[in-house]
C-alpha cells in the first residue's frame, strides 16, 4: 500500500475521489440550507394561521357567552344571528398561504421623518400688517403696540399723546369725551365688557370712535432723530419719513448679511466690505477638488468629505495610498477588513478578516454541515409542536361548533314560543277591549240616575233653607213693621250727606294742587327742580314701579308757554339703566292761542353740582320746527324731547351732585327774542 502512494494512476485517482467528495459536501450543504429558508417560511406561516385562528377563537367565545346570556333574558338574540354565523365562518379561514410583506418603498416611506415643516420667514411689513389689520404695508412706520417712542426734535405737546399709554400717537383716533388715543389702545379699550375713558372715566361707544386724521398729519410732519442717533446718524427727518430712511439711506442701520447661513448683524455701510473678506460663510475653491466651499467648513471639508484626497486603509493592508471616493470600494474587498461567518445565524462564532473567513469557511464545510443539522431538527421539532397545538384548536373550535349548532336549535325553540306568546297577548287585548267597551256603555246608562240624585240632592237642601227663612220673617215681621220705615229715611239723609262731603273733598284737594302749583312756578323761562329721596325714586324706577317724574310747570312769562320737565332715574331707550334721562315738554296753556307756533326758543337741561367747585352737567338744543313735540299742544302735553343718556349713572352717583339723598335739575328757557303776546 505504501508503495502504490507513489503511482501516478493511484494517485490521479485518488484527486478525483478527493474532489468528488468536497463537491457532494458543498452540493449537500447547499441542499441543507434551502431545506432550512423553506422550514423558516413554512413554520412562520403556521405561527401567522395560528394566531389569527387564536384571535377568531376568542372573539366567538365572546360572542357566544355574550349571545348565551341574551337567550336566558330572551332579548334580542334573532336580529344578531347572522353576525354570529358569519364570525364563526371566518374562523375557518386561518390556513390562508398568502402572506404580504411591505415593500421596500413602503419601508422607506415608513421611515421619512415627515414631522418637520419649514415656515416662510415673517418680515416687519408682515409684522406690522398683523398688529394693524386696517392699514396695508406702506412707507410709514407703525409700532406694533402703543404709540411712537421716537426722540422728537421739539418738545411734543400733551394734545400728542396717548391717555393710555401716555406715548406719542400713532394712527390716532378720538372718542365723543374728545380725547385720544393709539389705535392699538383704544382697541384693547374697546375689547373689555365695559369700555371707559382712562381720562374721565366715561364710558367709551364704539360707533361714536373716529379717526383723527387731522392730528395724524400734524404728527407725521414732526420732526425726530434717526433711531440711530447713537451709532453715528445725523439725520433730521420727519415722523413720516422714518421707515423710508432706515429701509434706504441710514448708513447705521443694522442689516443682516445675505448669505442665509450668516447671522452677523452689520452697519449698511460695512456691508460690502463684509460680504467680500470678512464673513464666514464666504464660498471659496477647495484646492483638491476645485470645488466652491464655504470659508467656515473648508477645513472639514478637506478631512472628511473632499473625494480627491489621498488617504490610507483604516485596516493598514498593503495599500498605502488611495482617494476617499474609491476608499469604499476598497473596504468591500480589503483582506484586513474584519468580518464574521456566513453561518452565524446558525450557531457559528468564528470572526475574523476577510482573508481569514475565506479559509474557515474552506475548511469548516463538516461543521457548517453539523450545525445546518441541528438547526434543522430543532425545526422540524418546532413543526411537530405546532401541528399538535394547531389539532388541539381545530378540536376546540369543533367544540365551539358543535355548541353553536345547540345554540341553533334552542334559538328556533324560543322563537317558536314566542310566537305562542304573541298569539296569547293578542287574544287577551281583544278581550280587554271588548270589557273596555262594555264598561263604556254601563257608564252612559248610569250617568242620567247620578245627575238625577244630585238634583234631588240639591232641591231638598233649598226647600229646608226657604222654610227657615219663612220663619224667621213670621217672627221678625210683626216686631219690625214700624221701625222699618224711620230706618230707611235715616239712610237716605246719611246718604246724601257723604256726597256733599265728597264734593267739598275734591274742591279743596284741586284748591290745594293749585295753590302748590301757583307756589313753586316761575315765570321768567328758568326752573329750579329739587328731587328729594332719590335712592328710594331710583330703586322705585329700578323696580318698574315708577318710571318717570313730572316737575311742577313754569312759563316763559305771565301770559307765555306753559311747560315742565321729565326725568327717568334709571334712564330709558338707550340710557336704561345705566344713564339719567332728562326730557323738555310743552304743556297746554290757557293762552297758547296768542303764542307762536310751532316752539322756536332755545332750552339748556342742567345737572347742578352742590359741591364747591360748581361742576354743572348741561347740554342745550334747538327745536325742530318739524317735530310734533314743539307744535301747538293738542293734549294736555306733547311728547317729551330731550336727552336720553344726559348724565351716566356712575357720574352721578361717584361725584357731588348727590346731597343729603337730594339733585337739582334746572331747566331754562332762552326768552330774549320771545315778542310780547
Amino acid at each position: 500500500m505504501t508503495l502504490s502512494l507513489y503511482n501516478p494512476q493511484v494517485f490521479v485517482q485518488s484527486w478525483f475521489v478527493l474532489q468528488h467528495s468536497v463537491s457532494f459536501l458543498f452540493d449537500f450543504l447547499i441542499y441543507y440550507t434551502i431545506i432550512a429558508v423553506i422550514l423558516n417560511q413554512y413554520v412562520h406561516s403556521i405561527n401567522i394561521a395560528i394566531t389569527r385562528s387564536t384571535y377568531h377563537t376568542q372573539i366567538i367565545t365572546e360572542q357566544l357567552h355574550c349571545h348565551h346570556t341574551k337567550i336566558l333574558r330572551n332579548d334580542g338574540v334573532f336580529s344578531n344571528w347572522n353576525k354570529i354565523t358569519l364570525s364563526w365562518r371566518q374562523t375557518f379561514q386561518w390556513l390562508a398561504p398568502t402572506i404580504e410583506l411591505p415593500s421596500t418603498k413602503e419601508i422607506i416611506y415608513y421611515n421619512m421623518d415627515t414631522s418637520k415643516k419649514t415656515e416662510p420667514p415673517v418680515s416687519v411689513e408682515m409684522v406690522q400688517q398683523r398688529a394693524n389689520p386696517d392699514h396695508t404695508p406702506g412707507s410709514i412706520y407703525v409700532p406694533e403696540q402703543g404709540g411712537y417712542k421716537e426722540k422728537f426734535v421739539n418738545t411734543v405737546e400733551d394734545k400728542y399723546k396717548c391717555e393710555k399709554c401716555h406715548l406719542i400717537l400713532c394712527n390716532p383716533k378720538q372718542t365723543e369725551c374728545g380725547h385720544r388715543f393709539c389705535e392699538t389702545c383704544i382697541n384693547a379699550l374697546l375689547s373689555s365688557s365695559n369700555p371707559k375713558c382712562t381720562a374721565c372715566q366715561e364710558n367709551i361707544v364704539k360707533d361714536k370712535v373716529f379717526k383723527d386724521n387731522c392730528c395724524r398729519r400734524e404728527l407725521l410732519a414732526l420732526q425726530i432723530y434717526c433711531r440711530n442717533e447713537n451709532k453715528g446718524c445725523n439725520e433730521l427727518l420727519t415722523l413720516a419719513q422714518l421707515l423710508m430712511h432706515l429701509r434706504n439711506d441710514c448708513q447705521f442701520e443694522e442689516l443682516s448679511c445675505h448669505r442665509a447661513d450668516c447671522r452677523e448683524k452689520i452697519l449698511r455701510k460695512d456691508l460690502p466690505d463684509h460680504v467680500e473678506k470678512t464673513c464666514k460663510y464666504r464660498e471659496t475653491t477647495c484646492k483638491y477638488c476645485k470645488s466652491q466651499v464655504p470659508m467656515i467648513t473648508l477645513q472639514k471639508h478637506e478631512d472628511t468629505d473632499c473625494p480627491s484626497v489621498a488617504v490610507s486603509c483604516p485596516h493598514k493592508c498593503s495599500v498605502t495610498s488611495l482617494l476617499r471616493s474609491e476608499l469604499n470600494a476598497h473596504l468591500s474587498e480589503c483582506i484586513n477588513a474584519p468580518s464574521t461567518c456566513s453561518f452565524k445565524r446558525y450557531g457559528c462564532t468564528f470572526q475574523g478578516t476577510n482573508q481569514q473567513i475565506k479559509a474557515h469557511e474552506a475548511s469548516s464545510a463538516v461543521q457548517h454541515v453539523n450545525l445546518l443539522k441541528e438547526w434543522s431538527n430543532s425545526l422540524e421539532n418546532k413543526v411537530a409542536m405546532l401541528q399538535n397545538e394547531s389539532l388541539e384548536k381545530n378540536k376546540s373550535i369543533q367544540t365551539l361548533h358543535n355548541q353553536i349548532c345547540s345554540f341553533e336549535i334552542e334559538i328556533e325553540r324560543q322563537k317558536e314560543m314566542l310566537r305562542n306568546n304573541e298569539s296569547k297577548i293578542h287574544h287577551l287585548q281583544r278581550v280587554i277591549d271588548n270589557q273596555a267597551e262594555k264598561l263604556k256603555e254601563l257608564d252612559k246608562e248610569i250617568r242620567p240616575f247620578r245627575q238625577n240624585w244630585e238634583e234631588a240632592d240639591i232641591m231638598k237642601s233649598s226647600v229646608e233653607s226657604l222654610q227657615n227663612r219663612v220663619s224667621e220673617l213670621e217672627s221678625v215681621d210683626k216686631t219690625a213693621g214700624q221701625g222699618a220705615r224711620s230706618t230707611a229715611i235715616l239712610e237716605t239723609q246719611l246718604s246724601r250727606h257723604d256726597q256733599m262731603l265728597s264734593v267739598h273733598d275734591i274742591r279743596l284737594a284741586d284748591m290745594d294742587l293749585r295753590f302748590q302749583v301757583l307756589e313753586t312756578a316761575s315765570y321768567n323761562g328758568v326752573l329750579i327742580w329739587k328731587i328729594r329721596d332719590y335712592k328710594r325714586r331710583k330703586q322705585e324706577a329700578v323696580m318698574g314701579k315708577t318710571l318717570s317724574l313730572y316737575s311742577q310747570p313754569f312759563y316763559t312769562g305771565y301770559f307765555g308757554y306753559k311747560m315742565c320737565a321729565r326725568v327717568y332715574l334709571n334712564g330709558d331707550g338707550m340710557g336704561k339703566g345705566t344713564h339719567l334721562s332728562l326730557f323738555f315738554v310743552i304743556m297746554r296753556g290757557e293762552y297758547d292761542a296768542l303764542l307762536p307756533w310751532p316752539f322756536k326758543q332755545k332750552v339748556t337741561l342742567m345737572l347742578m353740582d352742590q359741591g364747591a367747585s360748581r361742576r354743572h352737567l348741561g347740554d342745550a338744543f334747538k327745536p325742530d320746527p318739524n317735530s310734533s313735540s314743539f307744535k301747538k299742544p293738542t293734549g294736555e302735553m306733547n311728547i317729551a324731547s330731550g336727552c336720553p343718556v344726559f348724565v351716566a349713572q356712575t357720574v352721578l352717583e361717584n361725584g357731588t351732585y348727590i346731597k343729603d339723598d337730594t339733585i337739582f335739575i334746572k331747566v331754562i328757557v332762552d326768552t330774549s327774542d320771545l315778542p310780547d303776546p
